[in-house]
């Protein structure tokens, strides 16, 4: 099944070089048609298929999906517009961000795919530092299984230059305890999300992160 079509696309070009409320409110139904309405079918399909695999995900698309509406409050940009759809597939969803989740963004540029943990706490972090600690090369080998990094490549994240003293050991010889973010990302041309093994090659992604993304979801407890 095929879920966007080529409108889904140009809608967000015209949207890049008309980006106010005016242009939006005179296309909404245009919006909703080719952007709104696909990109909910898309990811209600997605969570189903996750949810196959993952118990803990119970969620509907809506608590998935990102609003398009940009919040400006503290930026120098004050489009108001996104010119991407979004959602994270999680057993928060949206609502919290700092359980492991399955983010997908879907743009004319390009569509990524990012799995992993971005927004812990102190006390989640520390968790998944203990966790790190205690079995280094577990967390090597789900980093370099083959299917993962064929997919993903490598894990990513800022590191801090300073963490508790009793995981220094572990650093000297394994520096991704530094870190305080731990995501990866691919990448698909948008031509890619327009044909009918979109879903499938989404879901062969997840397949390919999803020990890593359990040993996150287990290391945060």
């Amino acid at each position: 099944m095929a879920y966007f079509e080529k409108d889904y696309f140009d809608f967000f070009k015209e949207l890049a070089a008309n980006n106010h409320k005016e242009w939006f409110d005179a296309n909404r139904k245009r919006y909703e048609k080719s952007v709104k309405d696909p990109f909910a079918v898309f990811i209600g399909d997605l969570i189903n298929e996750v949810k196959k695999l993952d118990k803990s995900i119970e969620i509907a698309p809506k608590d998935a999906i990102f609003r398009i509406n940009r919040d400006i409050r503290f930026s120098k940009d004050k489009t108001p517009y996104k010119t991407n759809r979004s959602a994270i597939v999680s057993p928060k969803g949206r609502k919290n961000k700092k359980h492991p989740g399955l983010y997908i963004e879907i743009s004319p540029e390009t569509c990524r795919l990012y799995g992993g943990v971005y927004m812990t706490d102190k006390d989640q972090l520390y968790n998944i530092r203990e966790t790190i600690a205690a079995d280094p090369k577990k967390l090597q080998k789900l980093m370099n299984a083959k299917k993962f990094k064929d997919v993903f490549g490598e894990v990513r994240g800022e590191k801090n230059k300073v963490i508790p003293k009793e995981f220094k050991a572990t650093g000297e010889s394994f520096d991704m305890i530094y870190n305080k973010q731990f995501y990866w990302f691919t990448e698909f041309k948008p031509a890619e999300a327009q044909k009918d093994d979109f879903l499938k090659k989404i879901m062969d992604a997840y397949k390919a992160n999803k020990d890593l993304m359990d040993y996150f979801a287990a290391a945060l407890n």
